[in-house]
């Protein structure tokens, strides 16, 4: 398969006459797209062309209805699927557009591949997460497919699993986009497939175009953010005293391990029936008075109501309880799992976002590779860090960290504090949760850490806003990725989650990997 700057002689239609790839791309309709918003018509599946130049198999990935998880529980996605398949055949008039739906069961059951033989290529949409479905299967027939992303969809699958299809030498290509133009330009190009061309070739024609629609990076300059990281001997001092209990996972015992050898860190397995206790037993008059102080400050309460707010406000009183037994400054809780097993009451969204605003560590999802990385920077320039599950958005060269806890003091403990929403928790509408203006215009540094690869992976980028989606996690942190998204995007690894900080912290990081021999990875 031909990536990147290879070079690449296209056939014409007649399949004898030859072009160079520019005077290819530069007369081909895929790269005449005009930009405005496409017209969604009423019919479910619209119409085909009489006379197709190629034929594609779209295949839908949706989740069950009832399932909270992104991008909400209960998501439309059919009518995300008609619009689709809408702007696919009004953009794509040379092409038929196949529908299929792969939800709840494996592509062999659903039977997707049994019919290989009828069509020239793939368009994989995901539109949700579902473990059975493995859409990967369907990108390994040979014929040229599309992966596309739907924004707060799809993305965990996107980003932690389809770009792993990439560079193993099959014709698959990706888009993750929130402009429906971007995947309309690139299917355009399956319709070389009635010309002859191979499925290398249609493959390198979408990522040329995929390249040229993404804009060029933004202005680099930021407002002006001085950090003053600590003496590197202090810093591994207070990390050799820091112990950060984790609620809910027992495993992970080598990074555990390995986190006290190379850091000196330690962390505390701790059973959800001890913090369910101390939920229990918490001073009503803390809870109270955390829940009327959050509540005062909030711009805006939006769907919780008041006895959800105290229910976190005791949840936070729990956790500091625990914290105090195990002589911890941090906590991180397997929030979903203990919410949704019925092991706790109450997310500890909003008791996160205080002990982070209070230079501690409160961290999502029981993830210790975070919560290490955020007690790390915590203890180098005394900055909280912002759990985020990333989404990809090409058609404004933007990453998008996207989560329901943040800090809304990013610039640490004395600096200044942003506005914030209080909202339901996202994926299922319960709870409260954090929806953190977070300011724009600055650089930001994005990091994860572990000790187990002895790597610490590092990108940077300049925020431009908070994205006003409803789809998936309440903040969203809109950011201009500074270098390459597409080797940002490809070669994602260590997980979804990243932990992005205020400030260039390059220096500093670096200063440490060399003192504790870890590798400093660029993402971009």
């Amino acid at each position: 398969m031909l990536r990147d700057n290879q070079q690449i002689v296209w056939r014409s239609g007649c399949g004898c006459c030859r072009v160079t790839r520019r005077g290819f791309l530069a007369g081909c309709a895929g790269c005449a797209l005009a930009t405005g918003t496409l017209a969604v018509p009423t019919k479910l599946w619209g119409a085909s062309p009489k006379n197709p130049g190629a034929k594609v198999r779209v295949v839908f990935c949706r989740q069950e209805q009832n399932r909270p998880t992104w991008p909400y529980i209960n998501y439309d996605s059919k009518s995300r699927e008609r619009e689709l398949l809408s702007v696919l055949r009004q953009g794509c008039p040379k092409v038929e557009f196949l529908p299929a739906v792969l939800s709840g069961h494996s592509v062999k059951e659903s039977g997707i591949l049994d019919r290989d033989n009828e069509v020239d290529g793939y368009v994989v949409c995901l539109l949700g997460k579902d473990d059975a479905y493995r859409f990967e299967e369907v990108c390994h027939t040979g014929k040229p497919t599309i992966v596309a992303d739907t924004l707060f969809a799809g993305s965990g699958w996107f980003v932690t699993r389809a770009t792993k299809l990439l560079g193993k030498g099959e014709p698959v290509e990706w888009v993750s986009s929130s402009n429906n133009d971007d995947l309309v330009a690139l299917a355009q190009h399956f319709q070389l497939a009635g010309e002859g061309c191979t499925a290398d070739e249609i493959v390198a024609a979408i990522r040329t175009t995929r390249r040229q629609r993404t804009p060029a990076a933004s202005d680099a300059a930021c407002l002006d953010d001085p950090v003053m990281p600590n003496d590197m001997r202090h810093v591994l001092a207070r990390l050799a005293d820091t112990r950060i209990v984790v609620v809910g996972r027992s495993g992970r015992n080598q990074f555990r391990a390995a986190t006290k050898e190379v850091f000196g860190l330690t962390f505390v397995p701790v059973a959800f029936e001890e913090l369910a206790a101390a939920y229990e037993v918490t001073d009503a008059d803390a809870a109270r008075a955390f829940a009327d102080e959050w509540t005062d400050e909030a711009q805006e309460i939006v769907e919780p109501s008041p006895e959800e707010i105290l229910g976190s406000g005791r949840m936070y009183v729990a956790m500091k309880d625990v914290m105090k037994k195990y002589d911890a400054t941090g906590i991180s809780i397997n929030c979903l799992g203990g919410f949704y097993g019925g092991h706790l009451k109450a997310y500890p969204c909003l008791g996160f976002s205080q002990l982070n605003n209070d230079g501690l560590v409160g961290g999502c999802e029981a993830d210790q590779r975070s919560a290490l990385t955020m007690a790390t920077m915590g203890a180098l320039v005394e900055r909280p860090g912002f759990i985020s599950d990333p989404v990809i958005d090409t058609s404004k060269n933007q990453i998008i960290y996207a989560h329901c806890v943040a800090m809304t003091k990013p610039f640490g403990t004395g600096g200044a504090a942003n506005a914030y929403r209080i909202r339901s928790h996202a994926e299922d509408g319960n709870g409260a949760a954090i929806q953190s203006l977070l300011p724009a215009g600055y650089l930001v540094t994005t990091l994860e850490m572990d000790p187990v690869q002895q790597q610490v992976l590092i990108h940077q980028a300049k925020t431009a806003g908070n994205n006003p989606s409803e789809m998936a996690c309440r903040t969203k942190l809109e950011a201009n990725v500074q270098g390459d998204i597409e080797k940002l995007t490809e070669n994602w690894r260590m997980g979804w989650h990243r932990v992005t900080f205020y400030g260039d912290l390059r220096e500093p990081v670096a200063e440490l990997c060399d003192r504790l021999n870890l590798q400093l990875v660029e993402e971009a």
